[in-house]
């Protein structure tokens, strides 16, 4: 493997400009572009699509074009996922979705991120974190979900949150940043 996409894969920093790791991203727009251009009435050829872009998509999944993604193979949805249309995700590190989870419009999903020192920073590196999001979770409509953010099951992200904690089992997060607003039952 690539040094540079191993160290992706682990979190460390590495150089996104690496040529392999440039390659993928183009085979993974390319893909997306395929899926994107798709009809409603092309369900069958969008699951193949899905199963080529990402690295694991259960039964009955649903993702409304236009979608983007960095990798794919670093996204994993259980079953019955549905996202809505404009859903981003940034998949540097893995993202793992839960089954029974629902995406409003535009959520953006991010694991990339970047050093705080702008000196490094400007050198080009990244790093990523990844992003676990349990099962049956809802994220309202241009939610977004920062690197290394950990959603348990069951729990709902309104519209609009930014989500840069973890968040616990059944509860209701809302704001910029994400808080607690209720517990669910």
């Amino acid at each position: 493997m690539d040094l540079d996409k191993e160290q992706m894969l682990g979190g460390d920093r590495y150089d996104p400009s690496d040529p392999a790791l440039v390659a993928e991203r183009d085979r993974a727009r390319e893909r997306s572009r395929t899926y994107n251009e798709t009809t409603a009435a092309e369900s069958a050829r969008r699951r193949e699509l899905l199963g080529e872009l990402l690295g694991s998509i259960g039964d009955d999944c649903e993702i409304e074009p236009p979608f983007r993604c960095d990798y794919g193979y670093n996204v994993h949805v259980g079953e019955r996922f549905y996202a809505n249309f404009d859903c981003v995700i940034l998949d540097v590190c893995p993202v793992e979705i839960g089954a029974d989870c629902k995406f409003g419009p535009g959520v953006h999903v991010y694991t990339a991120t970047h050093p705080l020192d702008a000196d490094e920073r400007a050198t080009g590196v990244e790093y990523g974190k990844p992003v676990t999001i349990g099962e049956n979770v809802w994220l309202g409509g241009r939610a977004v979900v920062n690197p290394g953010v950990e959603i348990g099951d069951d729990a709902v992200v309104a519209s609009g949150a930014v989500v840069t904690e973890d968040v616990p089992d059944g509860v209701v997060v809302q704001g910029n940043p994400a808080t607690v607003v209720r517990e669910l039952e």
